[in-house]
């Protein structure tokens, strides 16, 4: 068994424990036969501090995205799973060995794990599956971790990853401090309660651009994402992952019933 996805740079722990997990697991070998496959997927993030990553991507903005249709593994504000798909037990995937141990390394949490049944034709052309996994945001009302996986088949199967993994919008100090305000050199007037307080008007002006630009900054903050697509190769475990966030594959041919003897 080959274990795909690795030639990129990562540390040798990381690269060391999904290679070992992997090949703790035993894989039957089945022939494809009516392009009906059982897929797996594990979607996984690792418990790495945010500050720590050292790929910094705050700044850019992908594009949001739209509730899809068709839903892989879809997990509400208050906890409940949707899917638009037959999920198969997590008892009964080839990955759950995998999923468990990855658990109990304490480097991992493991945030979706999906397996079904389902025919790849050649030419299939599939939708995109809507993925919302991982903590809830509640400045930005969704999931830490969203996007979608879409499968696709023309000569040989094909997924892709499109996720992203969000922390709560953050104003620096440094940019903070520089929103407030000078203080007025202004003669103190007393008001109408006697406290001797004054604001001008380009005061009150200055305190109310501060408080908006505190109060509209943004909800979400982009730690990492997978933008990747991938050629997949049947009973082989594939990798696909980010420095904070990493998916699982495995796709087995179902063989068809043998025909009754006559």
């Amino acid at each position: 068994m080959r274990l795909i996805g690795f030639l990129r740079s990562r540390p040798l722990a990381l690269n060391s424990a999904i290679v070992a997990t992997a090949m703790l697991i035993a894989l039957p070998v089945s022939a494809q036969q009516d392009n009906l496959y059982r897929a797996e997927i594990v979607l996984v993030e690792r418990i790495i501090a945010p500050d720590k990553v050292e790929e910094k991507m705050a700044n850019r903005h992908p594009d949001p995205v739209p509730k899809l249709e068709e839903q892989l593994w879809v997990v509400s504000e208050d906890g409940a799973r949707e899917t638009t798909l037959d999920l198969l037990p997590r008892d009964k995937m080839n990955l759950a060995s995998a999923a468990k141990r990855l658990e109990q390394s304490g480097n991992y949490r493991v945030l979706m794990t999906a397996a079904w049944q389902q025919s790849y034709p050649p030419d299939y052309e599939g939708s995109r599956l809507q993925v919302a996994a991982g903590d809830w945001l509640p400045e930005a009302g969704q999931r830490a971790v969203e996007g979608y996986i879409k499968i696709d088949r023309v000569r040989f199967l094909h997924v892709n990853a499109t996720l992203n993994h969000w922390q709560p919008g953050s104003v620096e100090p440094d940019a903070q401090m520089a929103l407030i305000p000078e203080p007025v050199n202004d003669e103190v007037d007393a008001d109408a309660d006697g406290t001797g307080e004054n604001v001008t008007a380009d005061s009150a002006a200055d305190l109310a651009q501060t408080s908006g630009a505190l109060e509209g900054r943004e909800p979400l903050e982009l730690i990492t994402w997978i933008r990747e697509t991938r050629r997949m190769r049947s009973e082989e475990i594939h990798f696909m992952d980010s420095p904070t966030i990493g998916v699982l594959i495995y796709f087995e041919p179902i063989e068809a019933e043998a025909a009754p003897e006559s």
